[in-house]
């Protein structure tokens, strides 16, 4: 359903969608480990249809490059009219290795969270991107 999100959930546009996720800055990252499921909070940049964040080597590296495929989410809420929308993006990450997408990704606005340098980076390109908006319901 497409129009007046007071109707009710309005599904949104591929277009619609990527233009909510470059408005934000973070995520949350979805990947299997063995049998389980792990999920992730990470800061992202949206580059040409691709979401970037930088990590270090461990679970999250792993896990996202070397496993079958991966889910990123991102949501907001805004507090004063009541509408949320939320993201999923389902796809394949790889890490960058040649030098022009390392140099390249030094360039983008992507900061670490924590200490430490976070000096490897990761694009998710997206197979599959849905999203809705909706009225978040006051509690009763």
């Amino acid at each position: 359903m497409t129009g007046n999100v007071a109707e009710g959930t309005e599904e949104l546009s591929e277009e619609k969608c990527w233009e909510l996720l470059a408005r934000e800055r973070t995520g949350r990252l979805a990947v299997a480990i063995g049998k389980h499921p792990d999920i992730f909070p990470v800061n992202h940049v949206i580059e040409k249809r691709k979401i970037v964040f930088r990590t270090d080597p461990g679970t999250k590296l792993a896990a996202a490059v070397l496993g079958t495929g991966v889910a990123y989410e991102v949501d907001h809420v805004d507090a004063e009219s009541g509408v949320a929308w939320s993201v999923v993006v389902k796809g394949q990450a790889r890490e960058y290795h040649t030098v022009d997408d390392l140099i390249h990704a030094e360039d983008l606005p992507l900061f670490p969270w924590e200490t430490g340098g976070k000096h490897r980076y990761v694009a998710i390109t997206a197979d599959e991107i849905s999203g809705r908006r909706f009225h978040v319901l006051e509690p009763e």
